[in-house]
């Protein structure tokens, strides 16, 4: 896999991308050989709850020539130089009209920092501090940015993988950046490879929805058309975003810190991982602030590495392949793929008799000679998920007072399933 995720990393990478225009849809082409993403494209001006979406930009070139006759803060040799959404302008003009146009970081002089201005018409360049300290103040220069703003669409995508039950679980990121790796791509990468795994699992139960549009803007216009109607459906849901760092995963709880989702990751966590962090709800990151909004207040935590605005190469130029580790952002998908496993088998159970420990042997599952130190790991999960379905609804429960991995109970809950030791049962019961 690992190999498979640089291969896309790479075709992904040059692209220049926004919350519209073709970059965007030159993205989904790509990420369509994984995952038949049914692409939506809401109009320009078209409102969006409390939004409306703006008008779609498309770019073609932006540099400036200084006074010397040097083309500096080239668009084609990297596309965060220029502010994104810039709107066009091809002009002559001094140092003092250039200067208030022009952002570095002067805590890292050698990064180009990515900047946006996707509400207000205005342009600008991003440049290296260090570059911007060698300028001359005398003398016009010449700027040019070859974009245009006009009535267009934001493209959204999405894939309903269908189970047997209408329930869902939702698995949503972004595309909207420029040339970023871990903020823009790893987040991508990790849910298109997650469907490829999951697709192969037969006889799913649960519905797993996959979404992937611009941040904040995309969702919002997702939620606008289809919000209402998941209401009843969502069971529990992330938003992957900065999944290919080296650092150790984090994991932050939905707004309601208590949901299944939450359950669901922390027991994965706590059973299979030594490093990792866990954090409550923030109204300051990605797009769980969309789906955990008035209104929605959906199931939806986050699982990334380093989180946003933490890691340093954050929202500049740093963020390049050079932080990625493939390997990691694999286990990422494989952490979700075992989520999503767990989710499966975690069917509400009762005993199948009504008093008493029912008889192993009869039923060849219990060893022929008895007797202490003989008893398996496997034969203890089957009498503890008989014994404790009464009180223990389901194999969570049960897992998490073994202090077991849910996945590990799985071979006991199908022989006390197909022996009618316990029963699914045929009501819910609240928070599972």
């Amino acid at each position: 896999m690992e190999k498979q995720l640089e291969q896309y990393f790479d075709a992904l990478w040059p692209i220049c991308r926004s919350i519209t225009g073709n970059g965007l849809r030159k993205s989904f082409e790509i990420l369509q050989e994984i995952i038949p993403f049914d692409l939506t494209e809401v109009p320009t001006a078209t409102s969006v709850l409390d939004w409306k979406i703006p008008k779609e930009w498309n770019i073609n070139d932006a540099y400036i020539i200084t006074p010397e006759g040097n083309k500096i803060a080239e668009f084609k040799k990297n596309n965060l130089h220029v502010i994104n959404y810039s709107m066009p302008i091809n002009k002559a003009m001094t140092w003092e009209e250039l200067e208030p146009h022009l952002h570095t970081l002067p805590n890292k002089p050698n990064a180009i920092p990515y900047l946006t201005s996707y509400y207000k018409e205005t342009w600008g360049f991003c440049l290296t501090h260090n570059e911007w300290l060698q300028l001359p103040k005398e003398g016009n220069y010449h700027v040019v940015i070859d974009t245009s703003l006009s009535d267009g669409a934001l493209t959204y995508g999405q894939y309903v993988l269908k189970g047997t039950s209408d329930e869902e679980i939702l698995f949503s990121s972004y595309l909207c950046h420029p040339s970023m790796a871990n903020n823009e791509l790893s987040g991508p990468l990790a849910l298109v490879f997650l469907y490829q795994e999951l697709s192969k699992i037969e006889n799913r139960f649960y519905t797993y929805r996959f979404v992937l549009a611009p941040e904040t803007i995309g969702i919002i216009a997702f939620l606008a058309q289809h919000g209402q109607a998941l209401k009843s459906k969502i069971k529990a849901g992330y938003v992957l975003t900065c999944c290919g760092d080296k650092g150790k995963i984090t994991y932050q709880k939905s707004k309601r810190t208590d949901t299944l989702a939450d359950e669901m990751m922390q027991h994965f966590l706590n059973t299979k991982y030594k490093n990792f962090t866990v954090r409550d709800f923030r109204v300051g990151g990605s797009d769980e602030r969309q789906y955990c909004s008035p209104g929605y207040n959906f199931p939806v935590g986050t699982i990334m590495r380093t989180p946003y605005k933490i890691y340093p190469e954050y929202h500049t130029s740093l963020d390049d392949k050079s932080i990625i580790d493939f390997t990691a952002l694999k286990e990422i998908v494989h952490l979700l793929l075992d989520v999503c496993k767990g989710f499966e088998m975690n069917h509400l159970i009762e005993p199948g008799q009504l008093y008493g420990e029912p008889m192993l042997g009869k039923r060849n599952l219990y060893p022929e000679k008895g007797g202490a130190g003989i008893m398996s790991e496997d034969l203890m999960f089957l009498l503890s998920m008989i014994t404790m379905s009464e009180i223990q609804h389901s194999p969570l429960e049960i897992a998490n007072r073994l202090e077991a991995n849910i996945l590990d109970l799985d071979k006991a809950l199908q022989i006390a399933l197909r022996e009618g030791l316990v029963k699914k049962m045929q009501s819910k019961k609240d928070g599972i």
